[in-house]
Formats: C-alpha cells, sequence, structure tokens
C-alpha cells in the first residue's frame, strides 16, 4: 500500500530557504550608502529578512523606510543570488539586491535613523563598501553592482555570476 502524504505532511518535507531583500543606493558622487545596525558589528546596505507571506519587492521598501525612513520603490532588480546554507546559515540564503537609486542632497538630508536599530549611516566608494559588508553580503553587492555596470539583471550562486 501506498503512503500518500497530505500536503502539510508533504511540506514539511520540503527544503527550507531564508529569504532578504535590500536596496543599493548611490549618491551623486557614485558612493554607496552603508547603515551600520546596534545589534551587529559590521555594516549592511538598507535592507532585511523577508517575512512570511511578504514579496521580496515589499520587504525591500518596508525595510528602507523601516531603516532611512525614506518611502522610495526600488528602480530595477541588480541581482538575485543564491547562497548554500554551509556551516553557519541555518538554511539556503536567497538574497534580493534592488536598485534604490541615487539620492539627491535633499533626500540624504530626509534620512532619519531608528536609534535603536541604526547607529549610523554613511556613502563610501565601492571598494571600502565591499570591505566593511559581511563576505556573503560583500559578495552579493558586488555582483549587484555588476548588474548595475551592465543595465542588467545578473543570477549568481554564492557571490559567483553564472
Amino acid at each position: 500500500m501506498t503512503n500518500i502524504l497530505s500536503l502539510g505532511e508533504f511540506a514539511a518535507t520540503l527544503p527550507r530557504k531564508v529569504i532578504a531583500s535590500g536596496a543599493l543606493f548611490t549618491n551623486v558622487d557614485g558612493y554607496i550608502l552603508i547603515v551600520k545596525p546596534t545589534y551587529r558589528d559590521y555594516w549592511l546596505i538598507p535592507g532585511g529578512m523577508v517575512d512570511a507571506d511578504e514579496a521580496p519587492c515589499a520587504a525591500c521598501i518596508r525595510e528602507v523606510h523601516e531603516e532611512i525612513s525614506l518611502e522610495i520603490a526600488p528602480d530595477r532588480l541588480l541581482c538575485v543570488d543564491w547562497h548554500f546554507r554551509g556551516d553557519r546559515l541555518p538554511a539556503d540564503l536567497i538574497h534580493f539586491i534592488w536598485f534604490g537609486r541615487s539620492l539627491s542632497e535633499e533626500e540624504i538630508a530626509q534620512i532619519k535613523l531608528p536609534i535603536d536599530e541604526i547607529s549610523a549611516y554613511k556613502f563610501v566608494p565601492a571598494d571600502e563598501a565591499l570591505a566593511l559588508l559581511p563576505k556573503v553580503l560583500g559578495r552579493c553587492v558586488r555582483v549587484a553592482l555588476l548588474g548595475l555596470e551592465r543595465g542588467q539583471l545578473l543570477y549568481s550562486e554564492n557571490g559567483e555570476p553564472l
């Protein structure tokens, strides 16, 4: 006799994926916006984890508003990166990185940080941003910058474009 699984039982056997969504913002000099969370010892781009039943673009918009108080819909998707969970992550990680846009001086002046979550922000050259970001995110941002330069959406695995 064949054991037939219910939809819930079948769903419980599926692999788990964690999804993050962030925005790449630049200033008029082409420097990248990075933020310093109060709960981490490294810098990030504005963004965060996608909640249950939330689309990656909606998560990006929500996180940008929560972290830098700007209501900006991303201009376009630059990169989707799949990262194997390995030893450090509890599940595979899928990053969506969007181009927020180049912020004007007026928009930058409107940035307000939630003091309990983000302690600072700054615009830095790309090479400095990549050095300050955690390794996994830095590789994704590197691919996103390549996508921005080429005007293409890029897919990568573990930070390597395919």
